[in-house]
């Protein structure tokens, strides 16, 4: 098992930044792919940012704004820049094993003012 916690949330005005952590523990060393996704009010969970392999990809709409970064299986942060109101949401870090299984945070809530 793989446990997964999300830090760094809360409410910040639009054009400020925020950045968010996920420590992970357990069976970490199976794990190769982290990323971050977010689900806002009434609206399906989506991806946000991924990193698997040594690459990373981002969703068009946090391109020049968003980076992601991993500290091998343990760590993963994602420094948020530019942060508009339709950023609000709940973040979650994700990992994948190397068997496919997923692993889920319980969420962080970045709230983003206009």
């Amino acid at each position: 098992q793989v446990q997964l916690v999300e830090s760094g949330g809360g409410l910040v005005q639009a054009g400020g930044s925020l950045r968010l952590s996920c420590a992970a523990s357990g069976y970490i060393f199976n794990i190769n792919a982290m990323g971050w996704y977010r689900q806002a009010p009434g609206k399906q969970r989506e991806l946000v940012a991924i990193s698997s392999g040594g690459s990373t990809n981002y969703a068009d709409s946090v391109k020049g704004r968003f980076t992601i970064s991993r500290d091998s299986s343990k760590a993963l942060s994602l420094q948020m820049n530019s942060l508009k109101h339709e950023d609000t949401a709940v973040y979650y870090c994700r990992a994948r094993s190397m068997q496919n299984i997923e692993f889920w945070g319980q969420g962080t809530l970045v709230t983003v003012s206009s």
